[in-house]
C-alpha cells in the first residue's frame, strides 16, 4: 500500500490517498478538490470510493466535487448520516463563515472488515470528538489512520456537537490502544505517531 498525504481545507486537514497499483481510496478530502484530482491524474490512478472518518466541515470540502468527477461514493458512520447536508452539524455554519453542505452518504461505514482497491482493513468506531467518528485500521501494514481521535501528543476536542470527553477516552484505549505499539498513526491533522509513544507520552490518555 502507498500513502499519499496532502494538507487541504481551511483548517490543513491530512487527506490521505492509499492507492495499490492503480486503484486508490480518498480519505477524508477537506478542500482542494483540484489537488486531489490532479494527482490522481498524475499517477493514473482510478479512486474507488470516498472515506470519511467522520463528518465536520474541515474533512468534506472537496467531498461533492470529486465524488460527481470520479462517479464514486461517499462512505460515512450512520450516526452522521445527516451531518453532509447540515451547515450546523457538521460545524462550517459556526467555524468557516460560508455554509458547506453536500448530498447524503451513498453507504454507511459499521465495523468490521472492508476492503477496496486491493486494500483489505477494518473499521472501528471511536466516538468522542464526534458520534460518527471511526477509524481505519490496516493491520497487514501496521497503520491507523485515526481522523480526529488521537494525534501526536494529543486528542480531538469534545465540544462540539456530540462531542464527549470520557467517550473519547474510552475510544483510544478500548480501540487504539490495544493494538501493538509499532502501529504508525496518521491522524487528521498535524505529524503521524505510532501507538507506542501515544501510549507514553500522551498527556491526555494514560495507557
Amino acid at each position: 500500500m502507498q500513502i499519499k498525504q496532502m494538507s487541504l481545507g481551511p483548517l490543513g486537514t491530512n487527506c490521505y490517498i492509499l492507492y495499490n497499483q492503480k486503484e486508490a481510496v480518498i480519505i477524508d478530502p477537506g478542500g482542494n478538490a483540484n489537488q486531489v484530482t490532479s494527482f490522481l491524474k498524475e499517477e493514473g490512478l482510478t479512486p474507488q470510493a470516498i472515506l470519511l472518518t467522520h463528518a465536520h466541515f474541515d474533512h468534506i470540502g472537496a467531498v461533492d466535487e470529486l465524488r460527481s468527477y470520479f462517479n464514486i461514493d461517499v462512505h460515512l458512520h450512520e450516526n452522521e448520516a445527516d451531518w453532509l447536508t447540515d451547515p450546523n452539524l457538521n460545524g462550517s455554519h459556526r467555524f468557516v463563515g460560508a455554509e458547506i453542505s453536500t448530498n447524503r452518504p451513498e453507504h454507511f461505514l459499521t465495523p468490521g472488515i472492508m476492503e477496496f482497491a486491493s486494500l483489505k482493513f477494518e473499521i472501528k468506531h471511536t466516538p468522542g470528538h464526534s458520534p460518527g467518528s471511526v477509524s481505519f485500521i490496516f493491520h497487514n501494514e501496521q497503520k491507523i489512520f485515526s481522523g480526529d481521535v488521537l494525534f501526536q501528543q494529543g486528542i480531538g476536542r469534545t465540544d462540539l456537537i456530540g462531542g464527549s470527553l470520557e467517550q473519547l477516552e474510552k475510544s483510544i484505549k478500548n480501540q487504539l490502544f490495544t493494538l501493538e505499539d509499532s502501529y504508525t498513526v496518521y491522524p487528521g491533522h498535524g505529524l503521524e505517531t505510532s501507538i507506542g509513544s501515544e501510549k507514553r507520552n500522551n498527556p491526555f490518555v494514560s495507557a
